[in-house]
């Protein structure tokens, strides 16, 4: 996955720099809002890219005393951050310029048609750019749908990159829409509203991604089907009666914490427990190589158990 997101967010990287400093430059020769909006959105998308790569590259740094599960959820950090510069330079900055535009609307008077030139150009480049991140992202999707790939993706990179390029490209179309309709009619509001949607439609997909970071930050389960995995690799080693309870923890995209109660035979020799939990964790990494960190705990079951028992993989949460 990491792979896969790495290189969807250079494509991102390089398709919104070029795209920002064209915009830029139409923007200089046209004084139009949405250009502006538009500029701005591009220059943060491609700041954003920059933060997600850091930030994949700080999560890969080694344990240490302090940080004794490692940094991988500093990929989660990085994202949440990318979450608030859309939010703040982006969506409320295109809000504040087409309501500035609005209220001293002013038509598009020199060099007319180069902001459409601009914009049909930028439309192709994003096009790619989001083609890119469809392709990496159909790798790991498999036959899920990509609002639930969005949402439960445990890796942060491509559903960012996914949503940023939806919302580049909504933002152009609606600029597209903005700009022409002002050229037609010699009225500016129009440019400036064209500003104010691409404003909204930032603030909405910054939202929606801040709460998405945020349930990872936190720290989120295994998915469902790791879990899985994971349980009948417990309930197949010999030695085990039985899976008590479970719970597992995502320290990073690609680690996971395990920590799961065992029942083993009353009458078992402390050696024999041992070479159960040692075969135990082995069947766990074979089964999900993510699990990086495993805790088993032998016990003895009854069927009035310790009050924390669960089942062994409960229900996926909705973040």
């Amino acid at each position: 996955m990491a792979g896969g997101g790495n290189k969807a967010v250079v494509a991102a990287l390089l398709a919104n720099t070029g795209i920002a400093i064209t915009k830029f430059a139409a923007w200089g020769l046209t004084q139009s809002a949405s250009m502006l909006a538009e500029s701005i959105h591009s220059l943060a998308d491609a700041g954003n890219q920059v933060l997600l790569l850091v930030g994949s590259k700080r999560a890969k740094r080694e344990a240490d005393e302090l940080h004794q599960f490692g940094f991988g959820r500093e990929r989660y950090v990085y994202s949440f951050i990318v979450a608030i510069v859309l939010f703040s330079v982006g969506g409320l900055f295109a809000l504040y310029e087409g309501w500035h535009k609005i209220h001293d609307p002013h038509g598009i008077d020199d060099w007319k048609w180069v902001p459409v030139a601009v914009l049909v150009a930028a439309i192709v480049m994003e096009t790619l750019s989001f083609r890119t991140a469809i392709v990496e992202a159909n790798k790991v999707r498999g036959h899920v749908g990509w609002a639930k790939f969005i949402r439960n993706a445990r890796s942060p990179e491509l559903p960012v990159i996914l949503l940023e390029d939806f919302a580049a490209l909504t933002g152009l179309v609606l600029a597209l829409i903005g700009v022409v309709l002002t050229l037609v009619t010699g009225n500016g509001v129009f440019d400036g509203l064209g500003s104010m949607a691409i404003g909204a439609l930032l603030v909405c997909v910054a939202i929606f991604l801040a709460i998405e970071m945020k349930s990872l930050l936190l720290g989120e389960s295994a998915t469902r089907e790791s879990q899985q995995k994971i349980v009948d690799a417990i309930q197949n080693t010999p030695g085990v009666q039985r899976l008590i309870h479970i719970k597992t923890l995502h320290l990073g995209p690609e680690e996971i914490l395990v920590a799961a109660k065992l029942a083993v035979e009353s009458t078992a020799t402390s050696a024999a427990i041992a070479e159960t939990i040692d075969a135990a964790e082995r069947a766990i990494r074979a089964a999900e190589p993510m699990s990086v960190h495993i805790y088993l705990e032998p016990d003895i079951f009854h069927e009035n158990h310790t009050p924390d028992a669960r089942p062994a993989v409960p229900e996926a949460p909705s973040h």
